[in-house]
């Protein structure tokens, strides 16, 4: 969803961006019943990552939606919350016809899609009328009520990386390092491509501009000293 306005107090310093990533890892779901959200989870195809017992009657799953970089995490003494209270955790997908189709067929109770005409506003039957990304929406529940939001991104907003890194998207990224490695090739010395394609390409799903991930290959070559792979 776009960033809302910050507020801030007069005399406040401008917040400096964060240097060190920090990448959301799990996400903790609260369950009353822990192998039957396995069986749920399993069903609709996400990974099993592990599931391990410890002291007591302590007991933890991790599963991984396709395609995702977070996990959850429910079981015995994970976490105090109620069952079924997690809510409007986000799937985003780049087709959410496709997604719901997928789901249905898994045998998941999924809504129809539905949009908002403003932030606060009811839902509204139907897709967002005019196809935009961050606009149409889906959701479902696990047994417990536990809410997944599945929300529609076909093209991120500036900064936000990639929604998919699918073939289509993959073969458009190469040709954008391509076109401007060019650039930096002819005055460059001699180098192995990759390395400025890899820095670039990563730079860019990180969510950087263009002009940005260029700099951030020069820094790359400049540190590895411009070495040939």
């Amino acid at each position: 969803m776009a960033s809302p306005q910050l507020s801030r107090e007069p005399g406040a310093q401008t917040p400096t961006p964060a240097t060190v990533d920090l990448k959301l890892e799990v996400v903790v779901i609260p369950v009353s019943d822990v192998d039957r959200a396995k069986r749920f989870y399993e069903g609709l195809g996400w990974r099993l990552d592990g599931d391990f017992a410890g002291v007591g009657n302590w007991r933890g799953v991790q599963m991984t939606p396709p395609g995702s970089p977070c996990s959850i995490h429910f079981g015995n003494g994970i976490t105090t919350a109620a069952p079924g209270s997690a809510q409007n955790m986000y799937l985003v997908v780049s087709d959410i016809e496709a997604a719901r189709q997928e789901l249905i067929g898994r045998g998941v109770d999924v809504s129809e899609a539905f949009h908002f005409t403003a932030f606060g506003a009811p839902p509204v039957q139907g897709a967002e009328p005019s196809g935009r990304s961050y606009g149409t929406f889906a959701t479902f529940k696990d047994p417990d009520g536990n809410s997944w939001l599945i929300q529609e991104i076909k093209t991120r907003l500036p900064g936000r990386g990639f929604s998919s890194l699918d073939v289509p998207t993959m073969t458009a990224l190469l040709r954008e390092a391509e076109e401007n490695h060019g650039d930096y090739e002819r005055s460059a010395p001699k180098h192995h491509w990759s390395d400025w394609y890899a820095a670039f390409m990563v730079a860019r799903e990180q969510g950087k501009t263009v002009e940005d991930a260029v700099q951030a290959g020069g820094r790359h070559m400049t540190e590895i000293g411009g070495q040939v792979g």
